[in-house]
Formats: structure tokens, sequence, C-alpha cells
């Protein structure tokens, strides 16, 4: 930190520096990392603000990372906190929210203080320092309201179906709404842990002093949640801004001969016919008992469609610690010799991103966590939804009745039960070989389609990016 520091005493007070807060937990670090470049693609300083271990995190992990490596306005700061625990995840747990998360959670609160000095340096090198923070980090940017030239913006990572119903809910229904977009919303029971719960709460209760809100999302998908949300009983009039998608809707596939190292699975796909794979992968945050593991391996094989499956733990706090205790993930006997024609498993980090833009995949069995069904429907590939925890169970709410782009595979008020591979095998048919798995297929497409208009010059998402730079670069 004492270094970046340094580098400002020597810089020329700046217009605007802006400084991104994330979330220490995978789909919030990528996502405003992403925000980053666009905002530096405006030539505005950017500083991106975590702990070591996260800031390694979203680069290793980060598509095309080259586009990082040389950007002059991006500058990292890897902030200290104290050691926290880093347990396994807990596969047989009933309620599938990550709960050996939480250490980590709890100790990105130590950094109000590092953070605070540092929003002090910047202010005084900058006309104006603009804060734009993950909506779970409020705690940690409260101090800058004690500084004259800053004004902070909570981002939200969730889609905005689901955060106008936990607000809407909050209040006590202060308004009516279509009744069909409640028609099939499901309770929030179970889907976070109460220490999480707590620890929303304490986060919300410094949003009164932003300015605005961001959101990772696109007018295209939700223009009726974003209305909703920009009801003056929600707003309260402040401004928002709806800048997703922030993943790539135009993703370039790496050859052999380019300097980036194509992955195994590409290389795979590059065999098989247009739509013909489906891509199994249930996010950072999912883990799966042994018996549960079984009956989608027998699921997929019995489907005689062909997959790519990403199957490994959830991360770990710290996705770096090293643990020789580690799970080791079985699969049923001969499974992986008798589907090696149909199937391939992988057991790492997998790059989502490039999978669903092949043209080869045809569909995606998904936890339908907000950064998955956005890369899913910017690609244009249709979703076998099946939930897990926290805003997932609403989300397949919204993919699967309003926008019409997936199916269920196991409704919510049945989270309790195992998917046999019955219901594994059936989803994934539907999906890839019905009339109706086309029709959703067609609909992603359009959605897919709509989407990279947005990103267009004069398309919707830029003109949201333009309104919020000429708003945080405004000369009052």
């Amino acid at each position: 930190m004492a270094s970046n520091i340094l580098h400002f005493h020597s810089q020329e007070n700046q217009e605007i520096i802006v400084v991104v807060v994330p979330f220490p937990a995978q789909g919030h670090l990528n996502q405003l990392l992403q925000l980053c470049k666009l905002i530096a693609s405006h030539n505005i300083q950017v500083h991106y603000v975590t702990t070591m271990t996260h800031t390694n995190q979203a680069k290793s992990r980060v598509h095309d990372p080259y586009s990082f490596i040389n950007n002059n306005n991006i500058h990292f700061h890897e902030l200290s906190t104290p050691f926290f625990n880093s347990p396994p995840p807990n596969p047989n747990s009933t309620i599938k929210f990550p709960s050996h998360l939480q250490p980590s959670f709890e100790s990105s609160s130590h950094l109000r203080k590092p953070l605070s000095k540092l929003l002090t340096v910047l202010s005084s090198k900058a006309k104006r320092i603009v804060i734009i923070h993950d909506s779970l980090m409020g705690y940690v940017v409260q101090d800058f309201v004690y500084l004259p030239n800053a004004e902070a913006y909570a981002f939200h990572s969730v889609s905005a179906f689901t955060l106008f119903l936990f607000i809407w809910e909050n209040m006590g229904r202060p308004f009516d709404i279509d009744a069909n977009f409640l028609k099939d919303v499901p309770s929030l029971e179970d889907c976070f842990s109460p220490e999480f719960e707590k620890f929303i709460k304490l986060q919300h209760d410094y949003m009164k002093f932003n300015s605005g809100r961001i959101y990772n999302t696109c007018r295209v998908i939700e223009g009726p949640f974003l209305d909703l949300l920009s009801k003056e009983q929600i707003s309260n009039n402040k401004k928002q801004w709806a800048l997703g998608p922030f993943n790539p809707v135009l993703v370039q596939q790496y050859g052999t001969k380019s300097c980036h190292k194509q992955h195994e699975c590409l290389i795979w796909l590059d065999e098989h016919e247009p739509n013909s794979v489906v891509f199994v992968s249930f996010g950072t945050t999912t883990s799966f008992s042994d018996e549960q593991i079984k009956e989608i391996a027998i699921g997929l094989e019995r489907s005689e469609v062909k997959f790519v499956w990403v199957l490994r733990d959830a991360d770990k706090g710290n996705v770096f610690a090293k643990d020789h205790q580690s799970r080791k993930i079985e699969l049923p006997k001969g499974f992986e010799e008798r589907v090696k024609d149909k199937g391939i498993v992988l057991r790492d980090w997998a790059p989502q991103l490039e999978i669903l833009a092949h043209s080869s995949v045809g569909g995606f069995m998904s936890h339908c966590g907000w950064n998955s069904c956005m890369e899913s429907i910017s690609m244009g590939v249709p979703i076998a939804a099946w939930p897990m925890h926290s805003d997932q169970p609403r989300n397949t709410v919204l993919v699967t009745k309003i926008l019409k782009v997936g199916l269920v595979v196991k409704e919510w008020t049945r989270r309790h039960e195992v998917v046999t591979r019955g219901m594994v095998q059936a989803a994934v048919e539907k999906l890839m070989a019905s009339k109706e798995g086309e029709e959703m297929r067609n609909r992603a497409m359009d959605l897919s389609g709509a989407l990279k208009n947005s990103v267009a010059e004069s398309g919707i998402k830029n003109m949201e990016l333009d309104s919020f730079i000429s708003h945080i670069t405004r000369q009052t």
C-alpha cells in the first residue's frame, strides 16, 4: 500500500479519482474488477482496494488478464486484515449457504481503518474522490463522510428483480405491483445463515450516506424492475445506473498461436457440433454430498448428451491456502472411462465465459448465481436452474418464468431433497433435445443479440455508462 500512496505524492492534483471496494467473494471481486476496466477506459484513475489474498484471487481468475497488466489507469491496493480461519466447506450441510466463508467476511470489516487512511491521502490529490463499494461493504467505507470532496455509490451484485423484491418486502410492500411478478416467488427461508443476515443488516445501516446505486444488469433484460427501483419510495430520488453486463459480450476464442494458452476443454469443445454440449457448473460457493455427485454423474451418463462438468468444492475464504486434508471427490467406478467420448470432467477453475461462448455449448446447468445468469444470457445459452442459496432461488424465477430462457431442475420447496439421476437426466434432455429447449435457446439468443446491441456505441448500456461518467466528472 505504501508504495502506491507515495506514488501519488509525486503526481499533479487530479480532477477525479475513483476508489473501488469489492466484497471478498469471487462473484463480487470479478464484477468490480471488470467495472474498473470500464471506468479506466475513460482515462480516469481507478484504485481497486481489498486484501492481498483477494487481489490475487481476482487477478488470477479474471477473463482476459492481459487487458489489466499494462493498464496505467488501474492501481491495486493490498490492505492488511488480521489472519482469519479458512475452513473447508461442509458438503453435507442441509443449508447450502457457504457459512465456512463467514470468517473471511467478518475479517473484511478490519479494512475500515486502512481504507480510511488511503481515502484521506487520495482525497488530497484530487478535486473529487468517488467511492464505488459493494453494497456489503457499507461499514468499511463509512468514513468517507468526513472528506469534503468525497461521494459514494453502492454497487449491487444481484439482479434488479431480486433486489427490488428484497427492498420492497422489507419496506412492507409500500405500493402495488403486477401480481404475476409475485406468483412464483419463493421465500427467503434457508437462503442465508443467521450470521450473514446480521452482517447484511450492519452494511445496510450505512447506505443512507450514499449518492446513488449501480446495478449489475441491463435495461434490455430487467427494464421493468429498474423502473420499480427508481420509484421515489425506494430510491429516495437518488440516482441509479444499470452498467451491466460487466463480462465482455463478445468473447475472443483464443487460438493456439496466441500468447494465451487455450484451456483443454476448449480444444475438446472444438471437436463437437454446435449446441450439442451441456455445460454443468455450480459456481464458487457450492459443495455437494457424495450421494448427490453420484446422482448427477449417472443422470448425465444416461442422458447421452455431451457435457463439460466442473466438479469442485466451494472456494475457501483463502483460495490459495494449502489444505492437506482436501476432499477427493469420487465419481462412480468406471464413470470417466465410460463417458470419455461424451464428456469431460474438470476438477479445477474453468474459463466459464469462454466455455459459454463456444458454439458447441447449447445449455448450462447452473446454480443461477447472477454472474452466471448474465454470462449465460450474454452468450445466448439457456439455463437448467438448480438454486442453492442467497439470491439464486429468486434469480431462478426471473430466468425461467419471466425471461423464459430456462427450466427448473429442482423447486426451492424441495431444497432439502437429493436431486435424483432421473431428474438430472430429464432436465438435460429437455434443455438440449426438445422443442421447448429449442424455444428457450432462441429466446436466449434474442436476449444475447439485444445485449450485444446495448454495448454498441449508441446502445443503452453505453449510454448509461456515459451518463455515470458525466455525473462523476461534472464540474460543479
